[in-house]
């Protein structure tokens, strides 16, 4: 559920948790819940948080971080109705569970907004339970920042000290109508003012801070200036992403990029209903392109369509609303599914010639690791890495020092090309030239043209011609491009789809006709739990089945059926709808029905 994940994720950062139980209106409503029996569910819920700490906080915070009633690190309220009540503000005011049950039945909900306001219960929670900056940041460093902690910045950061160097992560990115994006972010270390100057270590670029703001509440107010240990808005950073570190020094060891746990399986194509409103969408693509970096936006080259990728048909609902928000008429395409092509097994090294046939490449390609594929995707290996760091996660998948410093390319969809050949002239010259067919492969597999995932490429000799002129990109990114897809051809290729993971929560009378549902769609049932009178299934599901899931699920349940469904993992077509999914998606991007043979790529001596 999303309590367990955003639990689980605070505590892997080492952030201390409170508890906020809300909807408490709906038990004195809608259950019509004796003030024993709230609090015997309310005491349930509180015990069922405290076992998430048990499972993921760390061994020294387990006890230390649990959550009670009786110190008020509980607060119990309705957001909707604006009133909150913990311990504390029981004893200060003199409230009890009965004086809420009292207020909603006699209509008195007003009077208890006035006597307990959510704000006071929730502020009072944060000030007496969450550490100051200074103190957490002593503890929650070494977990999040993987630099080294003696080191000058080390020390500053541990210290969230005002006259270390200015070091900030940026967490979100909300458009201001008037002011343009607004970074919003912890300021870990320095001074951070009007007109400074900053780099933004992820993407080497530099940004100049117009405007240093604070937020209260939701208002914005401009302070010209903020010490370490607050959460600064600036204005002026347009180049800057949820995630980046940001910094007074040039050079350093960046703060963890935020990873999102999924990644765009559904697309759509979309364009405006008049054409005089083509500047309009793109404006307002791309501001929700920073407010939501899980939405994708492409421009198809053989088409021209505009296409927006999410990670679920409600995902690119809430986006196409929100364009027509802005009061924008705009026509979309029916949804379509993104798949995956990867490498199914090994080969010999292949050979392609240039077009003018004076440059030679030979090609090898094998399965990448899983794990490697892994840290590839979420970021933890890349070119922009500190080479360290990356060669000692490579170390640790059982990588040798050698093979390490002949990478010539990281991909972040997880692939990797390596350098294996051995006293061979013009190579380093050449890299830039065959990374581009490298890159253009991983791009658009062979099979579908579908990206790749998974591949570890070694480019393992080279027969380059001697004049400069015959062996520059026009020549040796086509042969490099070549190569790479007769190794996979050559290989064996296969086509990847999208599963999701699906939650439903349902009467328990009504298991069956969810299971059928469930299986009717090509998924499984994988769990099955009872709490009180439903059930909770956990399953999985293809995502090309889950177009019409809503409407099935609604027919068999009468609506009654509540369910969530993420991103779980890219699982290979069966082999029953492998031929079909091929020939549909190259059919859907105006390919030939058939997939190219290994002729077309591989030349012989």
């Amino acid at each position: 559920t999303q309590t367990e994940t955003v639990t689980r994720m605070a505590l892997e950062e080492r952030v201390k948790p409170v508890l906020f139980i809300n909807k408490v209106d709906r038990l004195i409503k809608e259950l019509r819940l004796t003030p024993e029996k709230m609090q015997e569910q309310l005491a349930a819920l509180v015990s069922n948080f405290n076992q998430l700490i048990e499972t993921y906080a760390e061994p020294e915070y387990k006890d230390k971080w649990k959550v009670s009633i009786q110190d008020a690190s509980v607060t119990f309220g309705s957001a909707k109705d604006r009133w909150a009540i913990n311990t504390d503000l029981m004893k200060e005011r003199g409230i009890s569970f009965k004086d809420v049950i009292d207020a909603y039945q006699n209509e008195k909900v007003s009077d208890l907004v006035e006597k307990a306001p959510l704000a006071d219960a929730v502020l009072g929670m944060v000030v007496k339970h969450h550490p100051p900056p200074h103190v957490a940041q002593q503890y929650r460093i070494p977990q999040i920042w993987k630099g080294d902690l003696d080191s000058d910045i080390g020390k500053a950061l541990l210290a969230c000290s005002d006259d270390g160097p200015m070091i900030m992560m940026i967490v979100n990115m909300v458009l201001d109508p008037a002011a343009g994006p607004v970074a919003i972010g912890r300021l870990f270390s320095g001074t951070i003012k009007d007109g400074q100057t900053v780099h933004i270590i992820d993407s080497k670029r530099e940004g100049r801070v117009q405007s240093v703001n604070f937020f209260m509440g939701n208002q914005r107010e401009q302070v010209g200036e903020l010490g370490s240990g607050n959460i600064p808005a600036l204005l002026g950073l347009t180049e800057a992403r949820a995630g980046n570190t940001i910094s007074s020094l040039k050079d350093m060891s960046m703060f963890e990029g935020v990873k999102y746990v999924s990644e765009p399986v559904v697309q759509i194509a979309i364009e405006p209903k008049h054409p005089k409103d083509l500047p309009k969408l793109v404006e307002v693509l791309k501001q929700l392109t920073i407010e939501d970096p899980n939405l994708i936006v492409k421009i198809d080259e053989e088409s021209g369509e505009t296409i927006v990728a999410g990670m679920g048909v409600l995902h690119l609902d809430v986006a196409t609303h929100r364009i027509q928000d802005t009061k924008l008429e705009i026509i979309t395409s029916e949804p379509l599914i993104n798949y995956r092509e990867t490498v199914k097994g090994s080969c010999d090294a292949v050979m392609s010639k240039s077009p003018n046939r004076h440059n030679k490449l030979f090609m090898r390609v094998e399965p990448l690791e899983p794990k490697i594929a892994h840290m590839l995707r979420t970021g933890e290996i890349s070119d922009l890495k500190d080479k360290k760091v990356v060669s000692d996660l490579l170390k640790a998948e059982g990588w040798d020092t050698d093979t390490i410093k002949r990478v010539m390319r990281f991909d972040s969809r997880g692939n990797v090309l390596i350098n294996g050949t051995k006293g061979v002239q013009f190579v380093h010259e050449s890299t830039d030239s065959i990374n581009s067919g490298f890159d253009d492969t991983m791009k658009e597999g062979p099979l579908c043209r579908e990206q790749m995932r998974g591949c570890k490429f070694t480019f393992t000799h080279f027969v380059p011609h001697e004049d400069t002129a015959h062996r520059g990109l026009s020549q040796l990114g086509p042969a490099s491009r070549r190569a790479c897809m007769g190794a996979l051809l050559t290989a064996g290729t296969t086509v990847l789809e999208p599963v999701l993971a699906i939650e439903v929560r349902v009467p328990t009378d009504l298991v069956g006709n969810v299971a059928t549902v469930i299986s009717g769609k090509r998924g499984k049932v994988m769990d099955m739990q009872q709490k009180g009178a439903s059930s909770i299934i956990v399953g999985e599901i293809p995502a090309s089945e889950t177009f019409t899931l809503s409407e099935e699920m609604r027919g068999q349940t009468a609506g009654r059926a509540t369910w969530n469904t993420s991103f779980k993992e890219w699982a290979e077509v069966p082999k029953s709808l492998f031929s079909t999914a091929i020939a549909d998606i190259r059919k859907r991007k105006g390919l030939a029905p058939d997939p190219p043979g290994i002729g077309e790529f591989i030349d012989r001596e």
